[in-house]
């Protein structure tokens, strides 16, 4: 196969000598075929070259004492090295974003919290026994199990929570303590942990007191879930109940949608009355302009002057489908939710149920699952 074309190039170049037909000669009688000759000045000329005999023609301004730069050129051989160039920067980019996927997938910096009398090399031991260590896959790390390990292989640890951010596996540990016992805390009343609302328990975790319920149970408000005791039996003591209770709690939203046929909107326009109310008679100081079928009307009151704003409505088909208006009113619903809670808690789950009222009406009611903390300190 004839590859030739594959060199096929033509260069614009500009040159610079103080004789410019001189040169030409020189090139016409050397068989370079040069295109598009263009004087620009006294010293300077640009012309089209073939790329196959550029070198000849460098040399040749050279001789001549003069100077030759490229323009602009075009042809397979350019198109090839633009193309070698891009392919290098795709490939390199790829092999970087490769790299820095596979990078994000383990666990490369292990941070341990703990408070006096509990080492992190202790935590740290631990963790190679458990075989996570630097280097491991975040996949195989489970940090409930790993919780769970850690709080039952050690005696003084009374809860640990662990977590991946990043490449980084936090774990924060909290020891036990015994209280020191003083005589004024004798007639002292201790708190339980009660259920501020109705849920369903995910986890515990307790700096002091003892929890009495656990994961999967359900919970009314007022139930207690840590009492303020801890010890091992015959060895009780009393202490204020302190901890986290995460469960999951329900919100419930209803709205009536009309999903089929047409409904009422607001087209934008506005008319208004404004009025003096006198010995019970209305004194109208500018009264309505427009007539409206269908209205809206907000009544404003003032103590001298009042005010009522129509707003004009229509029937106007409805051009979405029962899906769309339905996920259209969940989202809104989950916007409400998001107000009502604390930036900690999460919408874990919702589950909608609709009922048909008739005439394209329908009753649409959503649970929200809420995961959040309903200790109460009582």
């Amino acid at each position: 196969m004839n590859l030739e074309f594959l060199k096929k190039g033509q260069v614009k170049v500009e040159i610079k000598t103080f004789d410019i037909n001189k040169l030409l000669n020189v090139l016409w009688r050397n068989g370079i075929n040069v295109e598009n000759v263009r004087k620009i000045d006294v010293v300077t000329v640009t012309l089209n070259v073939d790329y196959s005999d550029y070198g000849k023609l460098k040399s040749y301004v050279k001789r001549l004492n003069g100077k030759v730069k490229i323009i602009s050129s075009k042809g397979m051989i350019f198109f090839l090295s633009r193309a070698k160039k891009s392919i290098s920067i795709f490939v390199g980019v790829l092999i970087f974003l490769i790299g820095l996927y596979i990078y994000s997938g383990f666990i490369w910096r292990i941070d341990i919290e703990t408070k006096k009398n509990i080492a992190p090399f202790e935590i740290r031991t631990m963790l190679n026994d458990f075989d996570i260590k630097p280097g491991v896959k975040k996949s195989s790390v489970n940090v409930y199990g790993l919780e769970r390990k850690l709080e039952n292989g050690h005696g003084d640890i009374m809860w640990v929570n662990a977590r991946i951010e990043g490449g980084t596996l936090k774990i924060k540990v909290e020891e036990k303590v015994s209280p020191k016992i003083k005589e004024e805390n004798e007639n002292k009343e201790f708190k339980n942990i009660v259920a501020s609302m109705d849920g369903e328990i995910k986890r515990i975790y307790t700096t002091s007191g003892t929890a009495v319920v656990k994961e999967g149970d359900v919970v009314k408000k007022g139930d207690i879930l840590i009492i303020p005791q801890q010890g091992i039996e015959g060895g009780e003591y009393e202490v204020d109940a302190e901890g986290e209770v995460t469960a999951n709690t329900f919100y419930e939203k209803t709205i009536e949608l009309q999903v089929q046929g047409k409904k009422e909107e607001r087209t934008g326009e506005v008319d208004s009355d404004i009025y003096l109310e006198i010995m019970g008679k209305k004194i109208y100081l500018k009264k309505p302009t427009k007539e409206f079928d269908k209205y809206d009307k907000i009544e404003s009151t003032g103590k001298f002057i009042n005010r009522n704003l129509y707003y004009e409505k229509i029937d106007k088909d409805i051009v979405d489908d029962k899906e769309t208006i339905i996920n259209k009113a969940v989202e809104l619903m989950k916007n409400s939710i998001n107000k009502e809670i604390s930036k900690q808690s999460k919408i874990v789950d919702n589950i909608i149920t609709t009922e048909d009222l008739g005439e394209g009406k329908i009753r649409l009611k959503v649970l929200f699952v809420v995961e959040q903390n309903i200790a109460l300190s009582y």
